[in-house]
């Protein structure tokens, strides 16, 4: 019984009534332009070539509005706010396709000629209700006066008020029928054809790209910013008193690396505010290695560096900056004392390899470098292999495809590691470096 009845006291049924009668309104001016000219064309005979033609050049005029992009976003907005459906927001720039335009027309109409039949039957249904109830409780007299209806006469005032009742709970469940319909029909109808679904997944992926590739570009930066000022605040702490020369140095660098950093997480920062090209910082490239290097020495990491590129493609010399970026800041943080190589070369491919002593133990902690320069060479469709070169040194070793578009190659080169001296690819037993 309570299911029965729900429908009747539930808030959703007239709201979605509210939509329907809207169909009706919209409906209502067609009513008024039909009945107009077809006044015309039966009252003026001498032209009603003319007429018609009137009749005809405003039919088309009239045909226009279900048509319009316009039209299907205030439907996409009452059909949320009034029927409770969940449309996904239009991304759709430029002329609607067809298909949509079609099934948008096919929308209007249907909620038009819906609306019609519930607001016919509520222009019928209330005021009967109303005239019954009110010669029932003596409120009127004779409002039913002359009213014969098949079998129910003026004078049988019991059974017309049955059929009130009964007829306004009737158009209630109308109501409520074709409004779940409605809410049903109105992803299929007004929702985003096939080619708009892939449109919207195909930028979603972009959009989620792009932030994985900022927090790698902060994650990388930001982490060799902090690795260089902790070691030369340390460096500079145990040698203050006995050697102020380079104290002052490894401040003057802790400073330039801050300042560097600052710079990047600010060109981060810009381009998830989307800001213009003009106020966007140019991203760091193979370019950039001098400074990189300076920065690094400058922390009393004995550096051997050769780098011999020819001209990379943009996107290449951006994500492989950043392998070499993260490749000396984990030789930094979890390397042994000795000098670190780094070698840059490009042929058909650019190849890239750093090399430091092994740290005395196994370093551990939750970083994500290791996993961030898997990302970046699976993306670029290049090859990694990190791990234990030999008994004594650590080798990240990486090679780059640098085609005309190498973040268009298939990622299907990430999984074969280059065959190495030592095991392959054994960060897990030094921890995420």
């Amino acid at each position: 019984m309570t299911a029965l009845l729900r429908p009747l006291i539930r808030a959703r049924t007239y709201r979605r009534a509210v939509h329907l009668l809207l169909g009706a309104v919209i409906l209502l001016p067609y009513v008024l332009l039909t009945a107009a000219l077809a006044r015309m064309v039966a009252e003026d005979a001498g032209h009603r070539a003319a007429v018609l033609l009137i009749a005809a050049a405003a039919g088309l005029i009239a045909a226009v509005p279900p048509f319009l992009s316009g039209t299907r976003e205030l439907e996409i907005a009452a059909a949320r706010a009034l029927l409770g459906v969940d449309l996904p927001a239009s991304e759709h720039r430029g002329p609607l396709a067809l298909e949509t335009r079609l099934r948008a027309a096919l929308w209007f109409g249907v909620h038009l000629a819906v609306g019609a039949a519930i607001g016919l039957a509520v222009l019928i249904a209330v005021p009967m209700a109303l005239i019954v109830f009110t010669e029932r409780l003596g409120l009127t007299s004779g409002a039913l006066a002359g009213l014969d209806v098949g079998p129910l006469g003026e004078t049988d005032l019991w059974w017309w008020t049955v059929a009130g009742v009964l007829g306004l709970v009737a158009t209630v469940y109308a109501v409520a029928g074709l409004g779940s319909l409605a809410a049903t029909m109105a992803p299929v109808l007004l929702g985003p054809s096939p080619a708009e679904r892939m449109a919207a997944v195909e930028a979603r992926e972009r959009r989620l790209a792009e932030r994985n590739r900022l927090a790698r570009e902060l994650h990388d930066s930001v982490g060799h910013a902090l690795t260089a000022t902790t070691l030369q605040a340390g460096a500079a702490r145990a040698v203050f008193d006995r050697d102020p020369d380079f104290a002052r140095r490894a401040l003057a660098a802790i400073e330039e690396v801050g300042r560097t950093a600052m710079a990047d997480l600010d060109h981060v920062l810009g381009v998830l505010r989307e800001t213009g090209p003009d106020e966007v910082r140019r991203p760091r490239t193979l370019a950039d290695l001098d400074r990189l290097f300076a920065d690094v020495r400058a922390g009393g990491v004995e550096l051997r560096a050769e780098v011999a590129t020819a001209t990379v493609p943009a996107t290449v010399s951006r994500e492989a900056y950043r392998i070499v970026q993260e490749g000396l800041t984990n030789a930094a943080r979890h390397g042994g004392p000795g000098p670190v190589t780094v070698r840059v070369e490009s042929a058909e491919e650019l190849t890239i390899e750093v090399r430091n002593p092994l740290g005395g133990r196994a370093a551990h902690g939750g970083g994500r470098g290791l996993a961030g320069m898997r990302e970046r060479v699976r993306l670029l469709g290049g090859v990694l292999d990190v791990g234990p070169a030999d008994a004594h040194q650590w080798r990240v070793h990486a090679r780059l495809p640098i085609g005309p578009d190498p973040a268009a190659a298939p990622p299907g080169r990430t999984a074969a590691p280059e065959p190495a001296a030592g095991p392959p690819d054994r960060a897990a037993g030094r921890g995420d470096r």
